[in-house]
């Protein structure tokens, strides 16, 4: 796809939306580009889910070297390379939208930091009970839930704000 005659970014083109934090979107494309974002990060969590027991490896009753267990773990450095790349995408495709909202494009990383902290004490907590209590959990998908309304809210529903012309 070529940029538009009149030299705005065309919307419709990855790198414009994924690689850059540069520009401004609406409510619409966010919507519709945080909603693909959030469908392949669904699927991938899925898959993990259904395939993460296979990452148990008891060698008192399976081999060393289990087929089952390499591919769980390629899997997993592929899920976790996927994840950060989609958080990167989602910062960046958010930035734009606060941007266009008038608001410091920075809020953008609000949302992939809370739900890396929400992952990462759903996968700590079961292996250091008697450190990190379940409600430290509870407390980080309290704020990862909050944090996403505001977002799904603030970026794919409200209009966008004159900018003014000191920013």
């Amino acid at each position: 796809m070529t940029e538009p005659s009149d030299g705005a970014p065309d919307e419709r083109r990855f790198a414009f939306l994924f690689k850059s934090d540069q520009g401004l979107i609406s409510a619409s494309t966010w919507r519709r580009h945080a909603a693909r974002l959030a469908a392949l990060l669904a699927l991938l969590t899925l898959i993990w889910w259904v395939i993460s027991p296979f990452a148990e490896h008891d060698l008192a009753k399976q081999a060393f070297f289990d087929p089952a267990v390499i591919a769980t773990f390629v899997y997993l450095i592929f899920y976790a390379f996927a994840v950060l790349l989609i958080g990167i995408c989602y910062y960046n495709l958010s930035a734009k939208r606060w941007r266009d909202r008038a608001r410091p494009p920075s809020l953008a990383g609000l949302l992939p930091v809370a739900a890396l902290c929400a992952g990462a004490a759903h996968w700590l907590q079961p292996r250091v009970t008697e450190v990190m209590p379940r409600f430290y959990v509870i407390g980080l998908d309290v704020l990862l839930v909050l944090i996403l309304v505001w977002n799904i809210g603030e970026l794919g529903f409200m209009r966008s704000r004159p900018q003014s012309g000191g920013q």
